[in-house]
């Protein structure tokens, strides 16, 4: 299937869960494959400390990581895939080809491109029920923290799932976790309902701002009903949930994901930036191997 006058047959953007998938599909249908990639592969799964829905007996993200790592690397000592390390900006699809746009300004084309970019972390200033002194923009996230990392009286912006995977990863943390939850949460904390480490304060909204002396934070909660209160915290951490990383050039639903029948049939979508509801490492790899089928076949079909 490869046309010599493109870089491969099909491009995959994202080393995380949905590329490398990709990336093993395509190549096992005899498809030159090139794998943009900035950061490490598995993405984050390098901060993910307990596995638990995962088939194949892994327990930590790292551990997952590090096998897609060697998944790529096989490929690559067998001439099947190339590994480029550069972020992409933005993609295109064409009647004959795709491109991706690299940052310093390069163009790879190929016959299709699986964009799997995933999501980034949120911060206060993506959200309207935050207010967080500039120095406080980007808080440290919860995913990331160590529990001798977290004072006594710790503080959680949001309740995102990754709280429940963070207490299951730490069964030896015994503080509590005052956990500062808009509505839009409150769903998503149904899974530590049951958890004596977590007290969940219903919030309209919140300010945060450093202790004048010393190094705790103030943190003033509007509530549900109006009422207002006042903490001192000693740590404050993140836990806003998600937004999508889409690129330039992709078509975005009003949430800012992408939808992958809302794209130029050369550019397949494959992960979490498909949408919200199915941010799972499984359903990311099943997306992706998904998208390489969908083009194989497409391009089969062509040839008919």
């Amino acid at each position: 299937m490869s046309t010599p006058s493109f870089d491969a047959d099909v491009l995959v953007v994202g080393a995380g869960p949905a590329g490398v998938a990709a990336a093993l599909m395509a190549t096992s249908l005899n498809m030159k494959v090139l794998v943009v990639e900035a950061d490490s592969v598995g993405g984050k799964l390098q901060t993910i400390g307990a596995l638990e829905n995962v088939p194949g007996t892994w327990t930590t993200g790292p551990q997952l990581a590090e096998a897609l790592t060697a998944d790529l690397s096989r490929l690559e000592q067998a001439g099947r895939c190339s590994l480029v390390r550069s972020r992409a900006v933005g993609v295109k699809g064409h009647s004959d080809h795709a491109e991706v746009l690299l940052a310093d300004g390069q163009v790879l084309t190929a016959q299709a491109v699986v964009v799997g970019t995933g999501v980034t972390a949120m911060t206060p200033a993506d959200t309207d029920w935050i207010s967080a002194a500039p120095s406080l923009s980007t808080p440290p996230p919860l995913w990331r923290a160590q529990p001798d990392q977290i004072g006594p009286r710790a503080y959680v912006l949001g309740g995102d799932r990754p709280l429940g995977t963070w207490l299951r990863a730490h069964p030896q943390f015994s503080a509590t976790l005052n956990v500062l939850a808009p509505s839009t949460d409150d769903y998503k904390l149904a899974e530590v309902s049951g958890d004596d480490r977590v007290r969940v304060v219903p919030v309209s909204h919140v300010a945060v701002s450093h202790a004048r002396h010393g190094a705790d934070f103030i943190v003033e909660v509007e509530n549900r009903g109006g009422e207002r209160s006042t903490y001192v915290a000693t740590s404050v951490l993140s836990n806003l949930g998600n937004r999508p990383a889409a690129l330039e050039g992709l078509a975005v639903d009003e949430s800012g994901y992408c939808p992958p029948e809302m794209q130029h049939p050369r550019i397949l979508i494959a992960g979490d930036l498909r949408s919200s509801r199915f941010q799972r490492i499984t359903t990311a790899q099943g997306s992706g191997a998904e998208a390489a089928l969908a083009y194989y076949y497409s391009a089969a079909l062509q040839q008919v």
